[in-house]
């Protein structure tokens, strides 16, 4: 238990952030789930159609450090690498 009161302030801080950095994460994380399901349903265009929301979710979660910048490229690479891969699957 903190004992000091810069302690004790540190951790009502922490918590409250701790609630805004879970609905960021939560919000990019539903956006990525919807595209995925998107894709197993077989409707590329409307996948393709919901990135640029899915990067605006997670470029904002890294912005505000939520996210590592480097996490969040990643995650948009293997997205992007996801569609990709349903997109040409269906041309063969």
């Amino acid at each position: 238990m903190a004992i000091t009161t810069s302690a004790k302030k540190a951790i009502r801080n922490s918590e409250k952030k701790a609630v805004f950095n879970l609905r960021r994460k939560r919000l990019y994380k539903n956006e990525i789930k919807e595209i995925t399901n998107l894709l197993k349903e077989g409707k590329v265009k409307e996948a393709e159609a919901k990135v640029p929301q899915a990067y605006k979710l997670i470029d904002k979660a890294a912005k505000m450090n939520t996210i590592h910048k480097n996490t969040a490229a990643r995650t948009k690479s293997r997205l992007v690498a996801k569609i990709k891969k349903v997109k040409f699957a269906d041309k063969k």
